[in-house]
């Protein structure tokens, strides 16, 4: 009879606790349309006075694209530079790191921090929408420890983020399973931790045995998957193709000139990478045979996106309005039932909050210019020069 009474009673109290129907997903599913959105954002990087356009770029994206599910790939915060003057209600200090004497005052940098993150991530979490993050190397610079990082991100009912691998170094690295209309997994996310470099061979080593995994759960088969980290894999480079000075997007790098090979990618570059060896982490995708697409931020201005040996890469631009743009989002529609040719777009970020015109515009891929005498290669090298001494301008006052 006493027990009987237990059970009564803690029913009854349970009958009294308020559940909210908006309360954060237990997992992330395919819609009913058997579509799942991905909104990925990368390099806030800012401090507690969070720029105009900052808030505005998360809030309009979130509007646009309407996602279930939004990434933002590093650097949330910046650890300490000078020159935002007139972006945000603090000009011409941007930075949350804060030292006494030469030493971190890590109280006061770690308060910088919660703010600067909340600028961001209340926006998200306001909307309940769940959202992930992996980590940047400003945000490492910050001086704040991964595991205050780890509850910055716990507080926010929407963040999804946790620590699931063992690496030595401890660097913040999980996977978000979407599941499909038969409850089971359909599809995976990765996110990786990069710190100040690259991935590490234990942070590999998980990564292959947990795709193992979900491959053994999925009947033997790899599970379709997307990768977002904050620094980009050297493979990058073997998007480029060495060119011309005269040529359009020729961009010089270690004695030559190189621009993105069009044949292979397509997109905005300010920078170039070099053509190079397969790196390790690479060589584990094609081992697993699960990475569809792999995505970083870091750079800030480049936006562009291409296929390498079976894997899309992509470079996404960042939204830091302390930096010259260009400044943009890439999002992802991804189908239940073909997951394999999922859609992938870049968006750009126009005009400004104080001059209320600010809105994305959908990027267009343009093929370069042929040209085919010396007097219209003369005049474009000319033009390139140019173009290239704006950019190291840029670059400086930055």
């Amino acid at each position: 009879m006493k027990k009987l009474l237990c059970i009564v009673l803690a029913a009854a109290m349970l009958l009294c606790v308020p559940v909210s129907a908006n309360a954060a997903p237990e997992s992330l599913a395919f819609g009913d349309d058997g579509k799942f959105v991905i909104l990925h954002i990368s390099d806030p990087q800012d401090d507690r006075y969070a720029a105009y356009d900052l808030t505005n770029f998360v809030a309009l994206a979130i509007e646009e694209t309407k996602p279930d599910l939004v990434i933002i790939s590093g650097d949330i915060v910046e650890d300490s530079r000078a020159g935002d003057a007139g972006v945000d209600a603090e000009g011409g200090r941007e930075g949350v790191t804060i030292k006494n004497n030469g030493e971190l005052d890590y109280a006061a940098t770690l308060e910088n921090v919660k703010i600067a993150c909340d600028n961001v991530f209340s926006i998200i979490n306001d909307a309940k929408i769940p959202f992930a993050v992996t980590q940047g190397n400003n945000d490492y610079q910050s001086g704040v420890t991964n595991e205050d990082w780890l509850k910055i991100y716990s507080s926010y009912e929407y963040c999804l983020t946790f620590d699931e691998s063992t690496d030595s170094t401890g660097r913040i690295d999980y996977n978000l399973e979407i599941l499909g209309s038969d409850g089971e997994a359909a599809f995976n996310i990765w996110l990786m931790d990069t710190a100040g470099d690259n991935v590490n061979a234990e942070q590999i080593s998980w990564y292959e045995a947990e795709s193992s995994a979900l491959a053994e759960a999925n009947g033997g088969k790899p599970l379709p998957s997307l990768l977002f980290q904050h620094i980009p894999v050297g493979d990058m480079g073997n998007l480029f193709e060495e060119c011309k000075l005269w040529d359009e997007g020729a961009i010089p790098k270690g004695g030559k000139f190189y621009r993105l090979n069009h044949e292979l990618a397509n997109g905005y570059h300010a920078g170039a990478m070099i053509p190079g060896e397969t790196t390790e982490q690479f060589k584990s995708w094609k081992k697993q045979g699960d990475i569809l697409g792999a995505y970083f931020g870091h750079w800030h201005t480049e936006g562009y996106t291409g296929v390498w040996d079976g894997i899309e890469l992509g470079f996404t631009y960042g939204c830091e309005f302390a930096k010259p743009g260009p400044y943009g989002y890439r999002v992802f529609t991804i189908d239940e039932n073909d997951v394999e040719n999922f859609e992938n777009e870049l968006y750009t970020y126009e005009g400004s909050v104080k001059k209320d015109n600010a809105r994305f515009e959908l990027q267009v891929d343009e093929p370069y210019a042929e040209y085919d005498n010396f007097i219209a290669e003369f005049f474009a090298a000319i033009r390139n020069v140019f173009v290239l001494i704006s950019k190291g301008i840029k670059s400086l006052l930055s």
